[in-house]
Parts: structure tokens; sequence; C-alpha cells
């Protein structure tokens, strides 16, 4: 079987690493933030070219204390819009309504699985105060066009980071492109640790102060607290880790871009809708290879009977989900669409050009 993600060669590739790092933490005595954690934020920063980045226990808290910080400092409101595209994971969603604003979905462009830029001024109200860009799949989301939007109608640009880690866009990487970020580095992403974490990205310093105290209690000092905050902190072990595999994102990157490239050469059944990658190639980092076909179940079944493990990401669109009733009347035909024909790939850095062949020839050889 040719698994669809093969955490543990991944993480095998830097074993040795990991494990000086992970009994270092040991030995320290230290666990909850510390040392470690302000080695990976400070080399995190660096890596996306931002002032800030402060971890959190996972990337949907790292969205959400964006949120809840632009409502500390007087920016967003209970109450106020902020779009996103209607085929996000539902974290995205979450982290809006968490911080009771109103999300508005706007349609995904087919080509790149995005935000559709040219519908966001038809959408945007007096109401609308900010725009959250996700990345979605690994490529970058934020364009000029819709900086120039955001800046005629004063709105904030908030990133959705999770799979887009070390993105680039015009020498800047997702992260530094708006006005804030979120990332997740849950396992499963180009960059993960062994077990949860998050992290937010600004070049805003007071956004960055109140971020820091929301994800301890709301504090900046112990046992005084400012703001009434959550518990979110990224665990020591895992900054450690992180630090580790952060020194092999981009090469890393580079392999899954290569993987991503012979699929495109090589598949070739007009039965399956390839990605279509921007003209920028760094601006893509192929967290996952997407392609869409009519009859997806049977083409899933058609791969594991080959012995090549596929995910569906995602099969239900947000406003379908029983968590969100009350939108089921709403009709988001693009999203509806893609999400009933997507289906993913096996894709990461440990895979080889003969499994990457094994694929290809099975997809050409599919029929509906």
């Amino acid at each position: 079987m040719i698994p669809f993600l093969d955490l543990r060669a991944i993480n095998a590739a830097h074993r040795e690493e990991i494990m000086a790092a992970i009994t270092r933490v040991f030995d320290s005595g230290q666990y909850i933030l510390g040392k470690e954690v302000e080695q990976f934020e400070a080399e995190f920063t660096r890596y996306c070219g931002v002032k800030h980045a402060i971890g959190s226990g996972n990337g949907l808290d790292a969205l959400t204390l964006i949120i809840r910080a632009y409502k500390e400092l007087d920016i967003l409101h209970e109450g106020d819009e902020i779009l996103v595209p209607a085929n996000t994971y539902i974290a995205t969603i979450l982290a809006i309504t968490e911080n009771r604003l109103k999300p508005v979905l706007v349609e995904p462009d087919t080509s790149t699985y995005n935000i559709d830029v040219n519908r966001l001024e038809d959408i945007i109200t007096v109401k609308t105060k900010a725009i959250m860009v996700v990345h979605l799949y690994g490529q970058v989301g934020y364009s000029q066009r819709m900086q120039k939007i955001a800046n005629a109608h004063g709105l904030k640009i908030i990133e959705d980071c999770a799979q887009a880690h070390g993105a680039i866009l015009q020498d800047k990487r997702t992260g530094s492109l708006g006005d804030a970020g979120g990332f997740s580095f849950y396992p499963g992403k180009n960059l993960g640790a062994l077990g949860d974490g998050g992290a937010v990205t600004t070049n805003d310093p007071a956004l960055a102060e109140i971020v820091r105290a929301l994800r301890n209690y709301g504090s900046h000092k112990k046992y005084y607290n400012q703001y009434q905050g959550v518990n979110s902190r990224l665990d020591a072990l895992q900054a450690a880790v992180l630090s580790v595999k952060l020194k092999y994102l981009d090469g890393e990157n580079e392999k899954r871009r290569t993987v991503a490239e012979f699929y495109l050469q090589h598949i070739t059944n007009a039965a399956l809708v390839l990605p279509q990658p921007a003209l920028h190639r760094e601006s893509h980092v192929w967290h996952l290879f997407v392609v869409r076909t009519e009859n997806r179940d049977h083409f899933q079944q058609y791969l594991q009977d080959r012995e090549i493990q596929t995910v569906i990401h995602y099969p239900v669109a947000p406003h379908k989900q029983e968590a969100f009733s009350d939108w089921d009347t709403q009709i988001y035909p693009v999203s509806e669409a893609l999400h009933a024909s997507v289906i993913s790939l096996p894709i990461y850095p440990t895979m080889t050009l003969e499994q990457a062949n094994y694929i290809a020839a099975a997809c050409n050889a599919y029929r509906l």
C-alpha cells in the first residue's frame, strides 16, 4: 500500500536530532513556555520574515487569538463580518464564530481553489471588517489586488497559513503577506510537530503583545491577568521538535514540488481535472495534490484496489455541516461542486518517483 502520508518516514529522516531535542527538554525540567519556545518563536520569526511569532496550542487557536486580539484593540467587534472562502476547512470559520463575528462565505476560483478575488467587492458591506484568506492546499491565496481592495475598504487581511508553511509570493512568505497569520503544526502539515501546535505571526507589536498574553490566561506576569484569556501555549517539547524540522522545511517543500510536477507531467487522463498552480513556482508548497473527477467514490475505490491510499479534502462543505444547520438553505454551487468531486493523491517529501509513477499510471488507466 502506498500511504496517503507516511509520517513515520518523514520524521524518521530527522530521528537522531529529534530524539536529542526531546532528551534536552526532558533534562531541562522546563516543559511549559521557556527557552525552547522562545527559541522556536525567534527562528520562525526570522523564517517568515516578520517581527513577531507567538506559539499557540494549535492552528485553530492561532486564528481565534488573532480575532480576539483585534477585539481587544477595538478594531473588530461582535457582529462584524469577515469574508472567508466557502470551501475552506471548518476550523477557519470556527475561529470567526467563536469570537461572535459573522463569517460571510465567498465562492472559490476553480482554477486555484482559493477565494475568488473577483467576488469580494460585491459582498463587502459596512459591517465587513476583514478578509480571512486561506492558502488552501499549499498555494498562496493572497494577491496585490486583494490588498488594494482591503486598503480601499479599510479591511484587515488575516492569513490562514495552516497548509502553506514556506510558500512565497514576491519574496515574502506566507504569514507576512497580510496583517496577521495563523499557522498549524498538526503532525501532517508541511511543518508538523509530534502533536498539536500553532503560531501567530504579525508585524504589529500591539497585536503581538495581546496575543502573547491571551494565550497564557490573559497574563503577561504570572498571577496578574490583564485579559480574560485562555490556555493555548505551544509545549516546550513540540517547540524543540519544530526547531529541528524547520531547518529542513524548504528542502522538503522542494521534494513535494518535484512529486507534484511529476504528476502534472505524467497524469494525462481527461477524466481527471488536475490542479493549476500559479506561474510562480515558489508560491505553492503542495501540502495536498487535489484532483477532481465526476464519480469520486468509484475513483477512490479503484485506487484503493490498487493499493493507493487517498483522502478527500473535504467531503462536506461548511454550510452543509450540521454545526451550521442554519446555513443549510444557502447555496454555493461552486463550492458544492468542488466538495463533491475533489480527491487528494499521495504527496509527501519521502515519496519516491517510482511511487509517483505507479500512481500516475494507475490514474491514466482509470475509466469512468
